[in-house]
């Protein structure tokens, strides 16, 4: 099964991608260039306020040091591109969304580390997390930037087609993504072993609070509520990919891989409901 979820998920990923630019134009970006300060907030806040968070999560919950390890990972990753489909799904900041994301990733050569830093100083253990270079620039070069940049230029070249097809692209977005979480759950025979219970109360308490953290902070910038709900999902979303090719440098021990697909199987669910019920928000006010 597992060598089934590694080639499906950068293939399911790609067409969620896809659907993200069938929602873009070049104005959007546009718009996006007069948020510098959004810009700079969403890519440099997470390295330096997620560390703290996890740590205090990890301090109240408990949970063994594996799991603890897991979560300490992921933290200081950059943004995960299953964000993108998160806004694309809740009718939010999408461009706001694909250039955080994208700028996350540039920039993780100098967050990752600097996140790292952070975490031997409020953890008080030293930690070996370094950049993966070739993961950071496929994840730029072949997973987020052609997928989105084809699904723009299939609007701006056959337009009445992307807007009929537009209710499609979303529900294969969800379906997709649903795939993705079956595929995830079926390859995890290692969950009893990371003693599940305390896994999934600190990915559950992380999701929910990073979440939480990312909205407030877009309130304080004066965001729309549909910045707002962007910030809330490129806080909670870590770049699982990135996270492995950490892990694999100094041993590619599997307790990690099982908490990345775990938390996985967390933030899925949870900002698919939070997409879903923005989404209705928005209609209802005539926002979205």
């Amino acid at each position: 099964m597992q060598p089934l979820v590694d080639t499906a998920t950068p293939l399911i990923t790609f067409v969620l991608l896809v659907a993200v630019g069938l929602d873009l134009t070049p104005g959007d970006f546009r718009r996006v260039r007069e948020q510098s300060r959004m810009v700079v907030a969403g890519v440099m806040l997470p390295p330096l306020l997620l560390p703290p968070l996890a740590v205090a999560l990890i301090h109240l919950l408990a949970p063994s040091e594996v799991i603890a390890a897991g979560l300490l990972l992921l933290v200081v990753c950059p943004i995960g591109g299953l964000s993108n489909t998160y806004s694309l799904l809740a009718r939010a900041s999408t461009a706001l969304s694909v250039t955080l994301t994208t700028v996350s990733c540039a920039v993780a050569l100098v967050t990752i580390p600097a996140a790292t830093a952070l975490l031997e100083l409020v953890w008080h253990q030293p930690f070996r997390y370094s950049a993966p270079v070739t993961t950071l620039v496929l994840q730029l070069l072949v997973v987020l930037v052609p997928p989105v940049a084809g699904g723009m230029v299939i609007r701006a070249r056959w337009p009445e087609v992307a807007t009929r097809r537009r209710p499609w692209v979303f529900g294969s977005a969800f379906a997709l993504l649903a795939v993705l979480l079956l595929l995830v759950i079926a390859s995890g025979p290692g969950y009893a072993e990371l003693g599940s219970r305390s896994a999934v109360a600190l990915a559950v308490a992380f999701v929910a609070s990073a979440f939480v953290l990312g909205g407030v902070i877009a309130w304080l910038l004066r965001g729309t509520p549909a910045d707002r709900f962007t910030f809330s999902a490129e806080f909670a979303t870590r770049n699982v990919a990135v996270a492995l090719a950490i892990a694999m440098s100094f041993g590619g021990h599997r307790e990690f891989v099982w908490f990345a697909a775990l938390y996985l199987v967390v933030e899925i669910p949870l900002l698919v409901l939070a997409a879903l019920v923005h989404r209705r928000l928005a209609l209802a006010m005539g926002t979205g």
